[in-house]
């Protein structure tokens, strides 16, 4: 099976989350089961991890997965005939865990390198209410294959903070005026967090750049068509940290008490309206 090779440094990066969820599958009292990911991985030829080199990334990381998997639920048990866009999906199977009503449709996006490896190591086929969408999310054109009607969730993990502002900007736009409504959830870094993300092993290994710091969630409320934030929560404020072995669970109660670390990773969840 043809591994990552060809993949950039960004898409690349698309590992980091999947190798955090696989080894949940190997820890006694796991945040999240996932177990696409560690099929996903022995596909690529590669053995899941008992233990990661960052054993608190790869729980941080999972309890991002697993609090935009409650927003992504609770969407959908509210609108059960909605539209999901997942952004930037690379080999996440959130689809499958996820309770997704008959009358829903879910499309899956990322770059053609990116959804081409997907098709070749991804257990779940294309059909009715799922499919797949090869293209770059920062240009238009991709948005002709997704019906309107109706409202639409909008998942971005682990996307935004690799695009420029103006193409963060342009995407939340043209989103917000090609739907009657929906929401966003996503997560975001700081200004603090980008330039860390810089010395982050995983991403210094890959080569990919981290580009757009969010110090106040509101100033997405000043973009065209119109967001309005509904939820802001710090990644160190998610359940479940405390159930880290004693020396990592007495760094995150450190990290915890100093407001600049809290705001470095945050998990948001944007409604949006369209235009006039």
């Amino acid at each position: 099976m043809s591994g990552p090779g060809q993949l950039n440094p960004e898409q690349a990066t698309l590992l980091i989350p999947l190798v955090a969820k696989a080894s949940q599958n190997t820890w006694r009292d796991p945040i999240l089961r996932d177990e696409t990911a560690a099929q996903v991985l022995r596909r690529l030829g590669r053995a899941v991890p008992a233990r990661p080199a960052l054993r608190g990334d790869a729980f941080g990381l999972a309890l991002r997965a697993r609090a935009l998997d409650e927003w992504t639920a609770a969407f959908l048990a509210r609108h059960p005939a909605a539209t999901v866009l997942h952004l930037g999906c690379g080999l996440d199977g959130r689809v499958d865990p996820v309770p997704v009503p008959p009358g829903a449709r879910w499309f899956d996006l990322d770059l053609p390198e990116v959804i081409a490896l997907r098709r070749a190591v991804y257990p779940r086929h294309e059909g009715p209410g799922y499919r797949m969408i090869a293209a770059s999310v920062t240009e238009g054109g991709w948005l002709r294959e997704v019906p309107r009607e109706g409202p639409v969730l909008v998942i971005a993990e682990g996307l935004l903070m690799y695009l420029p502002e103006p193409e963060v900007r342009a995407l939340l736009t043209r989103l917000g005026e090609m739907f009657p409504g929906g929401e966003l959830v996503c997560d975001a870094l700081s200004g603090l967090g980008v330039r860390l993300g810089g010395w982050h092993p995983a991403l210094r290994a890959s080569g990919a750049t981290l580009r757009w710091g969010l110090e106040d969630p509101r100033e997405v409320e000043t973009w065209p068509p119109g967001f309005h934030l509904l939820d802001d929560v710090s990644l160190l404020d998610l359940p479940g940290f405390a159930r880290l072995p004693r020396v990592e669970r007495a760094a995150w109660r450190v990290l915890r008490r100093v407001p600049l670390l809290r705001r470095v990773h945050r998990l948001l969840r944007y409604r949006f309206q369209p235009l006039g």
